[in-house]
């Protein structure tokens, strides 16, 4: 540990890698630096189920200065935790899909009970002087927890995903619950202002609080500071991604596959938040009313397969995979096969080489916390030749990436006209909006990104103004 530094723990659902092979993501990346830097403690779940779950023997490997300490879950607790409230009750609610949020009291239960595990079985490893970082959706109620264990120290929480407006949010059985547990942290980190003020907002209307000085809040007798903080990437390390030689084997296939075409990449896991739906029917509306792309232009969307036990995503995958054989049947030639999917994963390394390929990405979430392939696919480009964003106006890297063509991707036609605007960009038109936008990505990285949270956290105010009225 550095010297005069307080010893870093982190708490997520997944824990580590340290070592980047590739294949972490933008969470991995910033915290594991962040840790070797610091040294610490990396807390979370195992990955793997047992009959003793949360009770379970702790699993700890230890790397220099960084342990990385992991429990199991027993079946129970992974289908009421993470299938069941984390991912049917607060990921959709969270991205404004009210209409597949799934409420049930046993899930709400699991979830709270895991919570309550996770800082019993942390609370034991904790000093009084260390700082506490909690990661996501999953361990709204762990800070509370960790109080109720004694834990005095620092404690921040950083939410990657959306936080949705009070309207939506209050549909939540326990949505008042959840915020009053989020006020045992110092310090609540978001990814947008958006989804900072609707934090507040809920704060101010549901639980009377009030809004006080340097971006804090008061509810009762708690004062928390809530920030924006844009996760970022490892920029200098992405560029290097896509030099590398299995970049450049990539890079090269899609070339030779597409010829003298023009490529359009998308890259998302199979999720409805992604606009997966809307991005292919903009596409169609392409090649519908620019028929000049028709076998000029093919599509490539890489679509990995994520939470397949959950009947929402089997029915996008279906819907998918039916709406890409409807364009292929309608505009393909003999030689020329307008639209792909894979739902296969690559590396990032592969990947870098698959942007550099592409003439335009296409990054259309319905609702995103930031959404990091919008910056990989700026860092991988050529400097020489590089490729157009296209970028959706919901999507937390639209704030950052200006530059990009932004679009309504509920808007086929928006897409569309976007799409055909980004295929015959002028050279110097792409050099200057890629160059603004390679600029925003290398001056907002990863390390930057852990770097200010925690420096903002162990600097989080928590005393009242003097004029401020007492509760």
């Amino acid at each position: 540990m550095a010297d005069g530094q307080r010893r870093l723990v982190a708490v997520s659902n997944r824990v580590g890698p340290l070592n980047d092979e590739g294949k972490a993501g933008g969470l991995a990346v910033g915290l594991s630096d962040a840790l070797k830097r610091r040294g610490g403690l990396w807390f979370g779940w195992s990955g793997d189920t047992s009959e003793q779950g949360t009770f379970s023997e702790a699993h700890t490997e230890v790397q220099d200065s960084v342990s990385m300490t992991t429990i199991d879950m027993n079946q129970e607790e992974l289908e009421g935790f993470y299938f069941g409230y984390a991912n049917r009750s607060l990921w959709p609610l969270l991205h404004y899909r009210l209409d597949l949020a799934q409420f049930d009291r046993q899930s709400e239960r699991v979830y709270r009970s895991v919570n309550q595990r996770f800082a019993a079985r942390l609370a034991p490893m904790l000093d009084d002087d260390d700082i506490v970082w909690v990661h996501d959706y999953h361990f709204f109620f762990l800070g509370s927890e960790l109080r109720q264990c004694g834990f005095e120290g620092r404690i921040g929480f950083f939410l990657h995903i959306p936080f949705c407006p009070p309207e939506i949010f209050t549909a939540l059985p326990a949505s008042h619950d959840i915020v009053r547990a989020m006020l045992a942290y110092d310090l609540v980190g978001f990814q947008t202002d958006t989804d900072r003020r609707n934090f507040l907002a809920f704060c101010i209307r549901e639980l009377g609080g009030q809004k006080l000085s340097d971006n804090r809040i008061r509810v009762g007798d708690r004062v928390v500071t809530a920030r924006v903080f844009p996760i970022g990437i490892d920029a200098p390390g992405y560029e290097r991604f896509a030099v590398s030689p299995e970049a450049g084997e990539h890079e090269e296939m899609l070339r030779d596959m597409a010829g003298e075409r023009l490529q359009i990449v998308g890259v998302d896991r199979m999720d409805y938040s992604k606009g997966l739906v809307e991005r292919f029917r903009g596409f169609e509306r392409l090649l519908e009313d620019y028929p000049e792309n028709r076998g000029n232009v093919q599509f490539l969307q890489v679509a990995p397969l994520s939470r397949s036990e959950l009947g929402a995503y089997v029915e996008l995958r279906r819907e998918l995979e039916e709406l890409a054989g409807h364009i292929n049947g309608r505009f393909a030639t003999l030689d020329w096969t307008p639209i792909q999917i894979m739902t296969r994963g690559f590396t990032r390394r592969a990947l870098a080489g698959i942007y550099r390929a592409a003439r335009v990405c296409l990054v259309t979430p319905l609702r995103d916390g930031m959404n990091l392939v919008a910056k990989e696919f700026v860092a991988a480009q050529d400097p020489d030749d590089p490729g157009v964003l296209v970028l959706s106006r919901f999507a937390g890297a639209r704030a950052e990436l200006p530059d990009a063509l932004i679009v309504n991707p509920y808007s086929t036609d928006d897409v569309a006209r976007a799409l055909q605007r980004a295929l015959t960009m002028p050279f110097d038109e792409r050099k200057r909006r890629w160059e603004g936008m390679r600029e925003a990505v290398f001056a907002g990285t990863s390390e930057i990104w852990c770097d200010s949270f925690i420096e903002a956290l162990e600097n989080a105010d928590a005393s009242l103004p003097e004029d401020a009225p007492q509760p």
